[in-house]
């Protein structure tokens, strides 16, 4: 051997050996074992590429089943073991690096397709006898008349050799004659069915056009009719068959007879049955899978507004912990524990659970009190789950998180009342988890929006709908503008204009805030440069731009900073960048040394909404900030007279303790002359707020400017 690892097409051509060995032996054919895997060749690629493909192929399954049929692969046992060689072993040698549960899944979706293939195929292979056969009778009575002995022959020939069964009955349904085929169907000797009549053969599965397609036929109305149909054996089980029932007519065109063709398709409902059965139910649980649920569930849905229904949408809290901790298997063994438990909750009429995937489960149930009754069963699983659950020796607890959904049927689709279950779980997992929530159409609302947002942020910023508005930053000395801070806000298309509280915290989450905040710096160290180059007496004039958390981490900070300030021509003194006291909270060496770089250059670093992150005064000396920025808490108790002397013996305390660091003092949220006073008195330096400016278009700024420099 050399080692080499074999090859796609080696995969494929070893899958085909083992299927042509499994198979070859059932197939009536005149080739080679050989010969017949090269046969099967072509048939195990387009298993392969259907099972990679990037969508579900269900036709090249159904081919490759028609084709086997082709193959003289009529066997049942042959259908049987191609379907075992594929559960076995297609995903084994074909499914390359793909996630194993997903190709198990296509592998057992194109099962399915195959079988689907099979029996359409092996049904118009045995139509086709069926017609001969039928197309033979009818000529051997007709030759009858012109040599008797001779169609006879032929006729007996046919009617014995035939591989389905055939009857012959009178039109008053007395069976005269039945081959050898119906009476193997049918379990028994010739006397067990000759001689009956065929009203007797009822079946409770009957549809209703069965015996009225019966008197049609017998009454001359119709010439034929095929179906489905469930015969009672003697022995009391149940034959299924496909039926195909003709009149004969005697020389004159007069009714005469009635013939039956019968195909024995028992085998096949029952691999149709299992098959749909692993489609519709979970492996690991035995609970009914996503599939089935959401069948269940539009049926509900689509009963009428009379119908109110319950839902509740259970996942349980730390799984992940146990199965990391734990391993799969014992993971696994939890999830069919709590399976178990939720099945017994389910016990009254019309209830089901179901389990979605993961450690997801939903419970449905249905009928005029459903909103009593939810609350009910989603009390019923909070106890089940209370009990500790042994796994390998160990007492696991379990916990879960309930989202619950009411209403009446024909409000909603499926899709949108598991959307808001599903939210209203994360809304009760949020709140801490081991405990059950009720629907809110405002929060989904809500929560509906936030993930539009989230999605149209990366396209808003190649679009170019982000903005940038300023606030001007004003000495409290002689009240000149001294900079201004940049708010970027968004123009959405929809929502209009949307403050950074809106979509700040999604860009942060989603890691856009990085190229977001490159946006900003950039945008606004070109305005500083503007200002500066308007205004001769700008030269002091300073950008203050927020930092995120999530910026203030990425390694590309400090260079994304200088290529800025390089290309619009200015000086590091032009910015200041602003960060939250909450973001340096317990900051370390690594965290602060892009922030020390910075400041070394010459950018001056705020440390913003000081005062609300209850970090220790003595930190300040090892921070390299320049500004203390103090939050707008601080002059909301200004607002009234007297100030509280409380408040401003802190004020004053900070400002003294910035001032002995050497550090500058800016307010935020000044609105009346008197808190500018009062905030001059105690030592501040600069403030912003609407009592100068809210937050506008960078021509307000020159006016602002302009006027400052005239008064």
């Amino acid at each position: 051997m050399s080692g080499k690892p074999d090859g796609p097409e080696d995969r494929v051509r070893r899958f085909a050996a083992i299927w042509s060995r499994a198979v070859f032996p059932l197939t009536p054919t005149c080739s080679t074992r050989t010969e017949f895997e090269e046969q099967l060749l072509p048939l195990a690629e387009r298993l392969s590429c259907a099972l990679r493909a990037p969508a579900f192929q269900a036709a090249e399954g159904r081919a490759v089943g028609a084709a086997l049929v082709a193959a003289h692969c009529t066997d049942p046992e042959a259908l049987s073991r191609s379907l075992d060689c594929v559960d076995a072993y297609l995903v084994l040698y074909c499914g390359g690096d793909g996630d194993r549960e997903a190709l198990r899944s296509r592998s057992a979706r194109l099962q399915h397709a195959m079988s689907a293939g099979y029996a359409q195929a092996l049904r118009e292979r045995t139509l086709a006898e069926q017609e001969a056969i039928a197309q033979a009778a009818l000529r051997a009575q007709g030759v009858v008349a012109q040599a008797l002995h001779a169609s006879e022959a032929r006729f007996r020939a046919v009617f014995e050799g035939a591989a389905i069964g055939i009857g012959i009955a009178d039109l008053e349904g007395n069976i005269l004659q039945v081959n050898d085929a119906l009476m193997r169907m049918f379990g028994g000797g010739e006397q067990l069915v000759r001689g009956r009549n065929v009203k007797d053969w009822t079946h409770a599965d009957d549809a209703p056009q069965v015996w009225r397609l019966y008197d049609e036929l017998v009454q001359g109305e119709r010439e034929h009719y095929h179906l489905e149909k469930a015969f009672y054996r003697p022995d009391g089980t149940v034959l299924w068959t496909n039926l195909t029932v003709s009149l004969l007519r005697d020389a004159d065109g007069t009714p005469q007879y009635q013939l039956a063709l019968m195909e024995d398709t028992t085998e096949r409902r029952l691999l149709n049955l299992r098959l749909r059965y692993e489609a519709t139910h979970d492996a690991l649980t035995g609970l009914p899978n996503r599939t089935l649920f959401f069948e269940r569930l539009e049926k509900v849905l689509g009963a009428g507004e009379e119908q109110r229904f319950g839902l509740c949408y259970l996942d349980l809290d730390g799984f992940k912990t146990i199965n990391d901790s734990l391993g799969h298997a014992a993971g696994d063994r939890l999830l069919v524990e709590v399976a178990d438990r939720l099945q017994s909750c389910a016990t009254a009429p019309g209830e089901m659970v179901a389990r979605l995937g993961g450690d997801e489960f939903v419970a449905l149930t249905t009928g005029p009190d459903a909103q009593r009754e939810v609350d009910e069963l989603a009390a019923r699983i909070m106890n089940a789950l209370l009990a500790p659950i042994g796994i390998d020796g160990r007492e696991l607890t379990v916990r879960g998180s309930i989202g619950i959904v009411e209403g009446a049927a024909g409000e909603r689709s499926a899709a949108e009342v598991l959307r808001s279950a599903d939210i209203t779980m994360y809304r009760a997992k949020s709140a801490g988890g081991n405990r059950f929530e009720l629907a809110d159409p405002e929060a989904d609302a809500r929560t509906i929006t936030r993930h539009g947002l989230t999605t149209a942020l990366p396209a808003a910023l190649d679009r170019g709908e982000f903005f940038i508005e300023y606030q001007p930053l004003v000495h409290l000395g002689d009240g000149s503008v001294r900079g201004a801070e940049a708010l970027v806000r968004w123009l959405h298309p929809q929502h209009g204009v949307l403050g950074p509280d809106r979509f700040i915290p999604l860009a942060e989450h989603t890691g856009l805030i990085v190229p977001l905040g490159r946006w900003v710096l950039e945008q606004s160290v070109r305005q500083a440069r503007e200002w500066r180059a308007r205004h001769a007496d700008a030269g002091r004039f300073r950008i203050n731009v927020n930092l995120s958390p999530c910026q203030l981490t990425h390694p590309a900070l400090v260079q994304d900073t200088v290529d800025i300030l390089e290309r619009a021509g200015v000086e590091p003194d032009v910015l200041c960048l602003e960060v939250t006291e909450s973001a340096l909270i317990g900051a370390d060496d690594d965290l602060l040394k892009p922030l020390r770089r910075l400041a070394e250059m010459g950018v001056d670093i705020a440390l913003d909404d000081f005062g609300t992150g209850y970090s220790n005064l003595a930190n300040l000396r090892r921070l390299p900030v320049s500004i203390l920025k103090l939050d707008r808490s601080f002059t909301q108790s200004m607002q009234q007279f007297p100030a509280d002397p409380v408040d401003l013996k802190i004020v004053e305390g900070i400002v003294s303790l910035a001032h002995s660091l050497d550090l500058a003092v800016t307010v935020e949220g000044v609105e009346t002359g008197a808190q500018a006073e009062q905030l001059r008195i105690l030592g501040c330096d600069t403030a912003q707020g609407w009592y100068y400016a809210r937050p506008g278009p960078p021509e307000r700024l020159h006016e602002l400017a302009l006027a400052d420099a005239t008064g």
